[in-house]
């Protein structure tokens, strides 16, 4: 079994996704994780897993990481020049498969595919992520369009794949694995992204409950911001440039072009600090609610997700909207005189 990994974009503002489908093609069963979290190594003949949209991310890396331990992979990847990437550092028990979740066409041809390589056998492992840059800025800035982009990928389109894949994953009494980053804990910033991430955790609480009756396991593994994602200063900028340029004098006018200026400062300022270098974490945290005998329900990687914002979805709502308050600029019609402030964290 292997899980799959995180996606780029589709479009110019739509998120690709990432998905990892672990298949399991024989009846010797799963490999175990210790509690020390050490782990048989199991052959290649054992086991298949594949990925869509691994083009780069956390999804590739998955990808390579499960190959190297001697998993079969079926990796779905968001464009063809991604497939042929990642076939060419790995080796002939990994193939790709071209995914875009924001197609059902696209969708059934993916699950046809992994239904065929599963031999009737079943799907042990799916592991899902959409990752991009959609446009994030204040909810004022943004129109109803920006909101459908995401949640028709991030959200719908991995549910209706997860949909597809259930009977596969019932008939092994498989895994699923949904990767939620920090905006599944706490929303910050306008955009349909943590609407996405949220409504991920809600579905995947449900499925949780209803499939543990046929012997599927789920888990979430919420993870903060990693430095593998590339997360760029610049493409934030450009897409709150974006936005601001299309909004009416009037609401330009409400905020002030100092607004903006700080706003772009504080959102790439955040991002870099919030930042971890080390994926590894995340990595092991997917390895292990696929293969362990006893997965957990949630995983939580990286320091900022275990504290930062893990603290603030748990805090008082006047505490987090204080310290959100202080981060963030205020407008220039704001009643309120301090323009903001930037956290160290």
């Amino acid at each position: 079994m292997v899980p799959l990994c995180q996606g780029r974009q589709v479009s110019t503002q739509l998120p690709e996704a990432s998905l990892a489908l672990a298949l399991m093609n024989n009846s010797q069963g799963l490999p175990r994780l210790q509690d020390s979290c050490r782990q048989t190594k199991p052959s290649a003949k054992e086991y298949g897993s594949s990925k869509q949209s691994c083009d780069t991310g956390l999804g590739n890396s998955l990808a390579k990481w499960l190959d190297k331990k001697g998993f079969c992979v079926i990796a779905a990847c968001a464009t063809e020049k991604g497939c042929q990437e990642l076939q060419s550092c790995s080796s002939i028990s990994l193939n790709t498969v071209n995914l875009n979740l924001a197609d059902s066409n696209s969708i059934a041809r993916a699950v046809v595919f992994v239904t065929e390589q599963t031999a009737g056998k079943g799907l042990f492992g799916l592991v899902s992520n959409a990752e991009g840059t959609a446009p994030v800025g204040p909810i004022d800035w943004l129109r109803i369009d920006d909101f459908h982009s995401v949640l028709d990928v991030s959200l719908l389109g991995l549910i209706e794949v997860t949909l597809k894949l259930l009977p596969l994953l019932k008939k092994a009494k498989g895994r699923v694995v949904n990767l939620i980053d920090a905006k599944g804990l706490m929303a910050f910033v306008g955009s349909g992204y943590s609407l996405a991430k949220w409504g991920m955790e809600a579905f995947s609480d449900t499925l949780r409950i209803e499939m543990q009756h046929f012997g599927v396991k789920v888990s979430i593994v919420e993870h903060g911001f990693f430095k593998a994602e590339e997360v760029n200063s610049d493409i934030i900028e450009k897409h709150l440039f974006k936005l601001w340029n299309r909004l009416t004098p009037e609401i330009r006018d409400s905020y002030g072009e100092k607004y903006l200026v700080e706003y772009v400062k504080a959102q790439s300022s955040s991002v870099k600090r919030l930042c971890d270098y080390d994926i590894s974490n995340v990595i092991k945290c997917m390895e292990h609610a696929l293969i362990a005998k006893h997965p957990r329900t949630r995983y939580r990687a990286g320091w900022d997700a275990k504290f930062f914002w893990l603290f603030l979805s748990y805090a008082p709502s006047c505490l987090s909207d204080m310290l959100l308050r202080i981060t963030f600029p205020a407008p220039a019609e704001s009643r309120r005189p301090v323009h903001g402030v930037l956290i160290n964290v």
